[in-house]
């Protein structure tokens, strides 16, 4: 077992932390920290994206995409400030999942546009009162004519109020036992409008988390996707990518807390010596090291996992809860090592602990992540009896 990393893979570490450097931080640092980035500059980032083969790493070469392993999309990940990250995660995926139920014509008319960059989408699935468990899903979809009508609210929808495509998952009815027959339908905002209205949070505020309406909003019946019933296998196999990815997002947090307080720790003087020669302060770098090195590597682990092939439920659930346990901790303790510095706005400390702070919720939260490794260790289901 070898935990250095090839050359190449280095290489493409080093080449997405200079296009984060070049490209990403600049725009972020031109627009109000406080406000969701103008859909323009997310246009000028996902053109980056595309030359850089990021808007589809999933996806075959044939089909479009990069064709990367999961392991080394992590590796160029990680490097990326965690707030576009989770912006080019909502688009990449759901391009994924178009790509898992279109036919050759959405491949012509919808996926060039969105693998160019030229377009963004999102994946609507959670709703307000539905969220842990997609089966619940309330929003409707019925047929009428050559048409799917769909009505209902989707909520914390990533990319969804700077969305041009999105892919909605309704209920068509019930199958013979009575649960929600579930439907995956793209949906073009530009040929069947539907309305959305940012949600403030209070962190990732630069990025875009959205309420979306679909009022009786009118869709070709050609646009469902996959068939009925698939959407549970759908969202499991890309689950299983996203979260040691958004555990890495935690980690690129932890470890720009780690650097700040390694810097800080080695400057500050209180009872004439400097801080970092304390040994409560060792413990803490010590710490904050120990949490952004195994959270880092679980998540390898789980990646590379999943380039295997194979069931990663448990694997990918159990990064994903550690690394954003592990991390959040972890800014935690630096922001404790600098002291009164470490709460003010001022030092940037604070925003990472918010942006930390809202990576236990996507894609499963902590405490169904629990659930879900709990049943891959016993085999018994705490979900429903």
């Amino acid at each position: 077992m070898d935990f250095e990393l090839s050359g190449e893979q280095q290489q493409l570490q080093d080449s997405a932390r200079e296009l984060a450097e070049r490209y990403l931080r600049p725009e972020l640092e031109s627009h109000d920290a406080a406000r969701p980035l103008p859909k323009e500059a997310m246009l000028r980032i996902f053109e980056v994206f595309a030359r850089e083969g990021l808007t589809a790493p999933r996806l075959p070469i044939e089909a479009g995409g990069s064709g990367m392993r999961m392991l080394d999309y992590g590796l160029v990940f990680e490097q990326l400030p965690p707030v576009i990250a989770n912006s080019l995660l909502s688009h990449e995926v759901t391009v994924t999942r178009i790509r898992a139920g279109s036919n050759e014509d959405q491949w012509s008319s919808v996926l060039a546009d969105l693998i160019a960059g030229r377009k963004i989408c999102c994946t609507a699935t959670t709703e307000p009162d539905t969220g842990s468990d997609p089966r619940g899903v309330k929003t409707r979809l019925r047929e009428e004519g050559q048409d799917l009508v769909i009505s209902g609210r989707k909520m914390w929808i990533t990319n969804g109020s700077i969305s041009d495509v999105v892919v909605v998952t309704g209920s068509m009815g019930t199958d013979a036992n009575g649960r929600n027959l579930l439907q995956r339908v793209l949906v073009e905002r530009a040929v069947s409008p539907y309305e959305s209205k940012e949600i403030e949070v209070f962190g990732f505020c630069q990025g875009h988390t959205a309420e979306l309406l679909f009022d009786d909003c009118r869709v070709p019946r050609r646009n469902a996707l996959g068939k009925a019933g698939d959407v549970s296998r759908v969202l499991t196999t890309t689950w299983n990518g996203n979260r040691p990815l958004l555990g890495l997002m935690a980690v690129h947090l932890a470890q720009r807390a780690l650097d700040m307080a390694i810097g800080y720790a080695g400057v500050r003087r209180q009872f004439g010596r400097l801080i970092g020669s304390t040994q409560l302060v060792q413990q803490n770098l010590a710490d904050i090291a120990t949490a952004v090195e195994t959270s880092r590597l679980l998540c390898y682990k789980a990646l590379a996992a999943v380039d295997r092939g194979g069931r990663t439920n448990g694997l990918s659930a159990m990064a994903k809860r550690y690394a954003t346990t592990s991390c959040l901790a972890a800014v935690n303790l630096a922001m404790g090592v600098h002291g009164a510095m470490g709460i003010s706005a001022e030092l940037g400390l604070e925003r990472l602990y918010r942006d930390a702070r809202m990576l236990p919720i996507p894609d499963g939260t902590n405490e169904i992540l629990a659930l879900i490794v709990g049943r891959e260790l016993t085999g018994l289901d705490a979900f429903r009896g």
